[in-house]
């Protein structure tokens, strides 16, 4: 008797790894790097695990550059997210709203519920609302102005609606006020860092380009592939270091397990959406340990 409830038990195991419906996650940023740098060890990981990523830019990112014109650069930005898609195993969109002008408009708001409920989401991440850029503030609002409304028929007249609400998740920020983000999950990403550094780097335009001139840092950015990608650690992760979020972090690892880990992606839940316990969470991110 024992015996058959062992083989029943491994059946239905067996089952449930074959059939089990992969998760679905879709990054909201408001630039074309924007979602690379906030959740793409994230990503990396979940494609890793045989789930499925969309990252959607709201803006072609057509002003962060000094030298060139909007449309050359708009062109250039979307072939860098087309690498940083091949790199990643995800999908890539761009709605195309010209940058620095990203309003929380009604068109833009039906664009993201409809981006949403046709990738039948179960985890969406977009920026938080207090930002430095206007771009970023808008796209947290009209993503979190979608998260009840994907649930509503009548908004998606050609599609269908989620009955299952997604969780809606801010990515983390160094802002304080008027309120600061705070870590609800905490994700190891040191395994796939070097893929991180690898999507960081395919956004050229910026990373060694726009922001090295706005910052005033440009006579520090190597001229060589390996020095560059020791720039994008240094730099550019820097915000990632697991010492910022040790604490957070230390709710879903023990200490033991964080001994070799550097860096992690943090991400605050939205209470507009699904607010899920432990085990959902855990359920939601299998990269976790349980």
């Amino acid at each position: 008797m024992k015996s058959k409830l062992l083989l029943i038990t491994a059946l239905l195991f067996i089952q449930f790894v074959l059939f089990a419906q992969p998760l679905r996650v879709i990054v909201f940023g408001a630039h074309p790097d924007d979602c690379d740098f906030n959740a793409g060890g994230t990503a990396a990981l979940f494609v890793q695990m045989g789930h499925q990523v969309k990252f959607v830019s709201l803006t072609n990112g057509n002003k962060g550059h000094h030298a060139m014109k909007p449309d050359d650069l708009a062109a250039r930005r979307k072939a860098e997210m087309k690498k940083v898609a091949e790199i990643l195993g995800i999908e890539y969109d761009n709605l195309d709203n010209p940058d620095g002008e990203l309003m929380a408009t009604i068109e833009n708001r039906k664009a993201v519920i409809k981006l949403i409920c046709d990738w039948k989401a179960d985890i969406v991440i977009t920026n938080r609302t207090n930002d430095y850029h206007p771009d970023h503030r808008n796209a947290g609002i009209i993503v979190q102005d979608a998260a009840y409304m994907v649930s509503v028929p009548l908004m998606i007249p050609d599609g269908e609606p989620l009955l299952k609400e997604p969780v809606f998740l801010y990515a983390s920020d160094r802002f304080q006020k008027p309120n600061p983000f705070s870590p609800d999950i905490v994700i190891d990403i040191t395994p796939v860092i070097e893929k991180k550094i690898d999507v960081i780097v395919a956004h050229e335009s910026q990373v060694f380009e726009w922001l090295p001139w706005n910052g005033g840092y440009e006579d520090k950015v190597p001229k060589d592939a390996a020095g560059r990608r020791q720039f994008v650690s240094e730099r550019q992760l820097s915000r990632g270091a697991v010492e910022r979020y040790k604490e957070a972090a230390l709710k879903w690892y023990t200490p033991e397990q964080l001994v070799n880990c550097r860096y992690v992606e943090a991400f605050e839940i939205c209470e507009y959406g699904r607010n899920p316990n432990r085990q959902q969470i855990l359920a939601l991110f299998p990269m976790l340990p349980k």
